[in-house]
């Protein structure tokens, strides 16, 4: 079992940052990918980055492509997402995702799951 908790969501203006922590209790945050997923009211929820169980490969839904940085801290059982120009578009509750299959972008791959964090952005 893994438990994960989420934290740093925020209001804030477009162009601004915000940088999201993903504290995994549990047992070895090392033996599972990370996801960040995300949804808005409405719609379905959307995966946004992937960073392989190592750090070694990660890969980003087009949308965010050179703003958003995904990483993580095996040592201290934590992942990050550092949201850069932020856009009115990236409004969601954001949540992290532990599992062990390999470079995937379907939420159904993964195990675990945080409780969310609010994200919005103003225009």
């Amino acid at each position: 079992q893994v438990e994960l908790v989420e934290s740093g969501g925020g209001l804030v203006q477009a162009g601004d940052s915000l940088r999201l922590s993903c504290a995994a209790s549990g047992r070895t945050l090392s033996n599972y990918h990370m996801g960040w997923f995300r949804q808005a009211p409405g719609k379905e929820r959307e995966f946004v980055a992937y960073i392989s169980a190592s750090g070694g490969l990660t890969n980003y839904v087009d949308s965010v492509k050179g703003r958003f940085t995904i990483s993580r801290d095996n040592a201290k059982t934590m992942a990050y997402l550092q949201m850069d120009n932020l856009k009115p578009e990236d409004t969601a509750v954001y949540y992290c995702a532990a599992g062990s299959s390999w470079s995937s972008r379907r939420a159904e791959a993964y195990t675990y799951w945080g409780q969310g964090t609010q994200v919005a952005v103003s225009s």
